[in-house]
């Protein structure tokens, strides 16, 4: 039962990279709430001259450099919110020129992470009791919207993602927990699980 269990979190895997594929590549989801920079030759080539690292940026900072204390890091957060709404703010993942675009890994790193957690959430599945199509579809729903909530909405509110973008997104991973829940069902009709991995 083992192998089956193996096979339906890898036929999950499968499901879930096949509709988070139909929803970048042919419906408007991938780009939901993402923009192209206006007269982006001049803000990249701002960039390029101030910013050396790859990183993940933050701004506005707080401007204390280094290894502050907790009583500097304070009082730089109290200043902050309050000059805060006259700064533009956001962050900025930036990566200086030299990079290739290593889409064939991309893709690769994306189906292995499907797969991981289809694996995953169907070997959750076989630790249930639960034996009917539904009950088996809808844990594994549910396990994909918390994942959907577990970063998304953190990043929504912390980070300012725009909330089209967040919603779309966790539209296409809660989609794909379904997908995975609806094969795992299938894969497992009218068998019991719990006994398989006990």
């Amino acid at each position: 039962m083992i192998t089956r269990i193996f096979l339906a979190g890898v036929l999950g895997g499968i499901a879930m990279f096949i509709w988070s594929t139909i929803a970048h590549m042919f419906l408007p989801l991938g780009e939901t709430g993402v923009r192209e920079i206006p007269d982006e030759p001049a803000v990249v080539g701002a960039m390029k001259s101030g910013l050396k690292h790859s990183g993940f940026y933050i701004f506005p900072g707080l401007g204390v450099g280094g290894n502050p204390s907790r009583e500097q890091r304070s009082e730089a957060m109290k200043r902050m919110a309050e000059t805060y709404p006259e700064h533009a703010s956001g962050i900025l993942i930036y990566h200086p020129p030299g990079r290739s675009l290593a889409f064939g890994r991309m893709l690769g790193v994306e189906f292995i992470t499907e797969v991981i957690e289809a694996i995953l959430v169907v070997v959750l599945l076989a630790q249930t009791r639960i034996q009917s199509f539904g009950g088996r579809v809808g844990f594994v729903l549910i396990a994909g919207i918390l994942a959907a909530i577990t970063t998304n909405i953190p990043y929504w509110n912390w980070y300012g993602f725009p909330s089209n973008y967040t919603a779309a997104y966790m539209f296409v991973e809660i989609v794909g927990f379904l997908c995975a829940g609806l094969v795992a069902a299938l894969l497992f009709k009218n068998r019991p699980l719990l006994s398989s991995v006990a």
